[in-house]
């Protein structure tokens, strides 16, 4: 069986073009060792972007306005697998360090009638209602007709995704790594 990290390198090389000048934001961070490292960062966080507005925009298709991409992941996070979700788990799953955001959004989504919350003594645990189903199931219907459809959907490709997505999970350890290193400077 291949081990991960040659399946990563193997994902990345398929999808790396020729070498050319690298592209960056930044040049002044492209120097020496860590020109690849910076030409990363600026792909990352172009298709950050873009998937971000692609999120909002996908839910502005399914009726709901005025959603932020905040607001549109912590809805798609309550709604998976039909569990009741704590406002410290969703934040930790999402990577949001200030809780605060998370909460901001959940009370948005709260009201805009989306979400069900239900005490249980100091914990309050949040839910999809059926409104908030609905529209999560909307937005996969659009997600399927625009975007997956336009996917080669070969078990290659397929394969390549979750690769590069394993890929992303173990590099963004990398970068919590460095973030408390460099708080403890």
């Amino acid at each position: 069986m291949p081990d991960d990290n040659n399946q990563q390198k193997t994902a990345v090389a398929r999808v790396a073009q020729p070498r050319t000048a690298p592209i960056v934001s930044s040049s002044h961070l492209a120097a020496g060792r860590s020109a690849e490292l910076s030409e990363f960062e600026f792909g990352l966080i172009i298709a950050s972007n873009a998937f971000n507005r692609w999120a909002v925009r996908c839910m502005n298709a399914c009726g709901m306005k005025d959603m932020t991409i905040t607001d549109v992941l912590v809805l798609h996070h309550i709604d998976r697998r039909a569990r009741q979700k704590k406002l410290a788990d969703i934040a930790f799953i999402l990577n949001i360090e200030d809780t605060h955001v998370v909460n901001y959004s959940l009370k948005k989504l709260q009201s805009l009638k989306l979400v069900h919350t239900e005490r249980r003594g100091k914990e309050v645990l949040y839910s999809t209602n059926p409104r908030g189903r609905e529209l999560c199931a909307r937005y996969r219907e659009i997600r399927e007709q625009m975007l997956v459809s336009g996917l080669a959907g070969d078990g290659a490709e397929s394969l390549e995704l979750a690769e590069l997505g394993r890929f992303l999970r173990e590099l963004s350890g990398r970068y919590e790594r460095a973030a408390r290193s460099a708080s403890s400077r």
